[in-house]
């Protein structure tokens, strides 16, 4: 005899049998397979010739091992806590930020701004050494008409390569009013444009933009195509009459401002249609949308 305890050396089956009730009564907290394993080593531990320090060694061993595997690294809870409850790290927040207020620089922004700085630089030119000047007024067309190909550019720009921005979307028909605007004006204010013209286009195009505005809550009114054409239009149109032109060309423009003020009319009152149309079925589907909330 070697003087093995009785605990030790007899009892193997007895500690295999408080092993499995120990296994059993942590498997309904704990996983299984962490119940088991310990199960397995408690019973290894009072097998002969393994001895209580093998056993306590194996356990400590394996619960180290675990408190070394649960150990992440410092922020790692924290961000998957964010993550857990739905809501984005506050340095992600920052970075979108940062990234959203880069966007507004972008190219058909720049295009938009260079509209915007063109107006007084043609209307100097226009007005400049009295305004009827051959030079001043080719100049004049060459800034209105960078101006109106970069309103060709910068929408499809944005639309193409995702750069749109809330900028974008007031500085645009803001630009684009503004060089026709004063194109009009200044042609009228030099007795080159009847004023009568002037007020049909300008009237027309801010009276579609108020109607934009009034009709918002039931939807977007869409550009048609009758509208870019009188867009396009007029811009040939008031560059024709920007030139100093004579003789048939003269008698030219004439016919392309007259084809410019009937596509301003008809599509203006076809924006008019469009709205009442639109408002009508907001109204419609708002209505449906309260009865059927109510039964």
């Amino acid at each position: 005899m070697t003087g093995v305890p009785a605990s030790a050396a007899g009892g193997s089956s007895g500690a295999r049998r408080a092993a499995a009730g120990a296994a059993a009564a942590a498997s309904p907290a704990a996983p299984g397979k962490v119940a088991g394993t310990a199960a397995a080593r408690s019973a290894d531990g009072g097998a002969p010739g393994a001895g209580p320090g093998a056993s306590s060694g194996g356990r400590h061993d394996g619960t180290a091992g675990t408190a070394a595997g649960d150990e992440a690294v410092p922020g790692e809870d924290a961000g998957l806590d964010a993550q857990d409850d739905g809501k984005t790290p506050r340095g992600a927040k920052i970075a979108a930020a940062a990234v959203n207020q880069a966007s507004v620089w972008n190219i058909a922004n720049l295009l938009t701004m260079l509209r915007l700085v063109l107006v007084p630089a043609f209307v100097a030119l226009m007005l400049a050494d009295g305004g009827y000047d051959p030079a001043w007024r080719s100049l004049a067309w060459a800034a209105f008409a960078i101006a109106m190909i970069t309103d060709l550019f910068d929408g499809h720009l944005a639309r193409t390569y995702n750069l749109v921005t809330d900028f974008g979307k007031i500085a645009d028909p803001i630009a684009d009013k503004a060089i026709m605007g004063a194109a009009l004006i200044c042609l009228s204010a030099l007795g080159d444009l009847p004023w009568w013209v002037t007020g049909i286009i300008l009237g027309r195009e801010l009276g579609v933009t108020l109607l934009r505005f009034l009709v918002i809550r039931y939807g977007v009114i869409p550009a048609s195509r009758g509208g870019k054409l009188k867009t396009l239009t007029q811009g040939v149109a008031v560059g024709m009459y920007v030139l100093a032109l004579t003789g048939w060309l003269a008698t030219l423009r004439w016919w392309v401002m007259a084809a410019a003020v009937v596509l301003t009319v008809v599509t203006g009152l076809d924006y008019v249609k469009q709205a009442i149309v639109l408002r009508r079925q907001g109204i419609a589907e708002r209505k449906a949308a309260l009865e059927e909330k109510e039964a």
